[in-house]
Parts: C-alpha cells; sequence; structure tokens
C-alpha cells in the first residue's frame, strides 16, 4: 500500500511498464517524499532501467497509476551520450538543462545564464564554464551532468550510476555533495547502484527490483544478506562484457 501525504513528491500504484507486448516491470507500488535517499538496487536485466523511465515518465504506465503532480524532475544518466569529438565547452552542455525550463515562446535570458553558472559553482567546477567538456576528467563530467539537472531546480533527482567508471576521491565527492542537497535543500534522490558501500553511507531505505518486481526492504537487512552481493558482482561482470541493464 503505497502511503498518501501531502508532501508525497511522487507515487506509483500497482504500475506496470515494457515494451510492445513485453511487461518488464509489473505491480510497482511506490511513494517518494521531500529529503529522502532511496537506493535502486539489483542484478543486470532485472527492470532497473525500465523502472527509471517510468518515473520520469519516458514510459507509459500499462496498467496502475503514477502520480507526479507538479513536481519537477531531474536526471543524471551514468553516460553523457555526446560524442567527446563534439566541441562543447561546459557551460554548453549546462546549459541544455535551461531549455527544459523555457517556453517554447521565450529565448534564454541573463538569468538563465547566472542560474547555469550558479549550478556549476554548487558542484564545484566554478570556473570550468569555458573548458571542452571533452577534456574533463569521468568525475568532473558526472558533476557537470549534475549541474545540468539541477538547472530545472528539481525536487527529484533520479541519477543512473553516478560513480561508475569514477576513482574513489570523485565518488566521494559525488556522495558528499548529493547528501548536502538532501539535508540542507530538502531534495529527494532516487539513485540506481551497484556499490554497497555508496548505498549504505547514503541510502535511506532501498528498493531490489529482480524479475520484473520491485520490493522495498530495510537497508539493513538488504545489505547484510550475503546473497545480494553475489547478484551485485554477476550485475558487475556482466556490465563489464557490455550488457546493459
Amino acid at each position: 500500500m503505497v502511503p498518501q501525504t501531502g508532501s508525497c513528491l511522487l507515487s506509483m500504484t500497482a504500475a506496470s511498464f515494457g515494451y510492445g507486448k513485453q511487461e518488464v516491470i509489473g505491480g510497482a507500488s511506490i511513494a517518494i517524499e521531500p529529503a529522502e535517499f532511496i537506493a535502486v538496487m539489483g542484478p543486470n536485466g532485472s527492470g532497473k532501467t525500465t523502472l527509471m523511465r517510468g518515473v520520469l515518465g519516458l514510459l507509459e504506465a500499462r496498467s496502475g497509476r503514477v502520480d507526479r503532480g507538479d513536481t519537477r524532475l531531474g536526471y543524471v544518466p551514468q553516460r553523457e551520450s555526446l560524442d567527446r569529438l563534439y566541441p562543447l565547452t561546459v557551460l554548453e552542455v549546462v546549459r541544455m538543462g535551461a531549455f527544459g525550463r523555457l517556453r517554447h515562446w521565450r529565448t534564454k535570458s541573463r538569468g538563465d545564464e547566472n542560474l547555469c553558472l550558479q549550478m556549476l559553482e554548487r558542484v564545484g567546477l566554478e570556473g570550468a564554464h569555458s573548458k571542452p567538456f571533452s577534456s574533463l576528467s569521468g568525475g568532473q563530467r558526472q558533476r557537470v551532468l549534475m549541474a545540468r539537472a539541477l538547472v530545472m531546480q528539481p525536487q527529484l533527482l533520479v541519477l543512473d550510476e553516478p560513480t561508475s567508471g569514477v576513482d574513489q576521491a570523485a565518488a566521494e565527492g559525488i556522495r558528499d555533495l548529493l547528501l548536502s542537497m538532501v539535508r540542507e535543500e530538502g531534495l529527494a534522490i532516487l539513485l540506481v547502484s551497484h556499490q554497497l558501500e555508496f548505498v549504505r553511507t547514503c541510502a535511506s531505505r532501498a528498493l531490489w527490483v529482480e524479475g520484473g518486481r520491485v520490493t522495498e526492504k530495510s537497508k539493513e537487512s538488504l545489505l547484510q544478506n550475503g546473497s545480494v552481493e553475489a547478484l551485485l558482482a554477476a550485475g558487475k561482470k556482466a556490465a563489464k562484457e557490455g550488457i546493459q541493464a
């Protein structure tokens, strides 16, 4: 049963998602409140990406209900699909987020430009606005993508493996930044991750996705289950072999 509260940013009630005739996620019921940090875990191929697409509205529910109300959503992908040879600066990448805020009859304003610069400062990249996006490290590129999402001034930020492929120092910086936004600004976060330590130190609760089913579990019970580590290790191996979850 999904709790109904006045502060709920997004709720799903028995929602199912899929492609063509194939159902990938069935009967998902979740609710997301402000200032929550929710981890989404599960083996590769379990339906995590499909669930995220349903949250973002990129997939319509085949059955059940999804209520987003007026909640502003931001999304940070695992990797930027931009060709690294394409000559975009850091600021130009962040500006892409500003277009999502614009009505079709309004062009970008000085305020939009300032907001982009403010978000770069928020993620610790002040002064990097003129650098080529392709010249940045993996951790810095992830911060740029976070700044792009934050330009939307979201209430709920959805992230897909934001620390994948970055070094430990960069991962810790991203973790600290996300936690500060939850604690200081009340931002809600829904984060897909295979990294147990990241989940252990950040998440307030966890969703386990397996076999097309979404189960809410206590973070402690999920992380203490040895079989979970084995499943996630298998997921990492599959990812290295190029299998998309």
